[in-house]
């Protein structure tokens, strides 16, 4: 491996573990679950659609394979369901034409039901600059949000995509950056926030010789753990929709699944752990595409998200910090699948 790739391993591990210290204090630990955890928890049929009329006695709730008690249950129904949405515009990891095409399609999506939204949506554009959100607002009118839309002009970021390993480690932090910004900024917000990044995905950097050693592993590892935690108390779960744009390459689209096992040490830690699909699968939302039709994938995932069911449970304490714990949910009746966060990691309580 040359000293040139050996320092931009460094230089993006240091990058994205100095953006996860900027977004909780200068040397702030990964904050742990308080007390009970509550889930969003969605149960699907075989054809995808989500089931509503469940009870308490239907669900049970696994953590790292152990049943645990569910300390409350609450069905939600669509037209009560306290939920906002942020669909997020990637300028900077998608091409130009991409870019205009997925305007067009997102604009698509606001005028579905003549521009009356299921829940409040945002509509949010990522470039080099950052993530703005357009018109600083949540709306149901999406024939407003359109119009705002309409006279945002969306910056082309200053990074090409074939800008090789540099422009990918650049890519990457920059995306991560913009992921905790985004999370920064909706967690407060009461009720459960959805956001479906429109986007072909953060560079993985799985090429052959690209390697990290024990201490870039250790600084990725606790910016997984940041992100978890923030993403679980902020009741935030990831929607990865991938545009299928010109020359796309539908193979290496599907490379994120190799990172889709939990990790649960450092020393299992890969930059693929942190690549947008994975983030998403492991908050409980989906990663979809690629596919062209950018408007009915968004439509998929509003249609995703309710009904749906609130379940708590009260976890152990942790033998020690950043202890992995992997969640799952069974429901008693055949055919029907659950899907929620897949992980968390417990935090010792701190003494007084």
């Amino acid at each position: 491996m040359s000293n040139y790739a050996r320092l931009g391993c460094f230089l993006f591990a240091t990058f994205l573990f100095a953006a996860a210290a900027r977004a909780q204090g200068p040397s702030a630990p990964a904050q742990a679950p308080a007390g009970r955890i509550l889930l969003d928890v969605v149960v699907a049929s075989k054809s995808g659609e989500p089931v509503s009329g469940l009870q308490q006695q239907d669900f049970t709730l696994l953590d790292n394979k152990v049943a645990v008690p569910i300390t409350s249950f609450q069905a939600v129904a669509v037209r009560d369901a306290p939920i906002e949405i942020v669909v997020v515009i990637d300028a900077v990891n998608t091409d130009v034409r991409t870019i205009d095409y997925e305007r067009i399609q997102i604009d698509k999506f606001l005028h579905t039901d003549n521009g009356n939204l299921a829940y409040p949506v945002a509509l949010a554009v990522f470039t080099d600059k950052g993530v703005e959100i357009v018109g600083n607002t949540f709306s149901s009118d999406g024939n407003a949000l359109s119009a705002a839309l309409e006279k945002d002009n969306v910056g082309i970021r200053a990074i090409n995509r074939s800008a090789g390993y540099w422009g990918a480690t650049e890519r990457l932090q920059l995306s991560i950056n913009a992921l905790g910004q985004l999370v920064t900024r909706e967690a407060p917000r009461p009720g459960r926030k959805l956001i479906f990044w429109v986007s072909p995905g953060w560079p993985l950097l799985d090429v052959p010789g690209t390697e990290v050693d024990s201490k870039q592993q250790q600084q990725l590892f606790a910016t997984l753990v940041h992100m978890s935690a923030d993403l679980l108390q902020g009741r935030i779960t990831i929607y990865s929709i991938d545009p299928l744009g010109a020359g796309e390459n539908t193979m290496q689209t599907a490379a994120y699944r190799q990172f889709l096992k939990g990790v649960s040490k450092a020393n299992q830690m890969q930059v693929g752990n942190l690549g947008l699909p994975v983030v998403a699968i492991h908050s409980g939302g989906l990663a979809l595409g690629p596919d062209n039709d950018i408007a009915g994938l968004v439509q998929k995932c509003v249609a995703d998200s309710a009904p749906y069911y609130e379940i708590s449970f009260e976890p152990q304490a942790p033998e020690g910090p950043d202890e992995y714990h992997h969640l799952e949910i069974k429901v008693a009746t055949p055919g029907l699948t659950a899907r929620t966060r897949e992980e968390y990691y417990a935090q010792p309580t701190p003494h007084k």
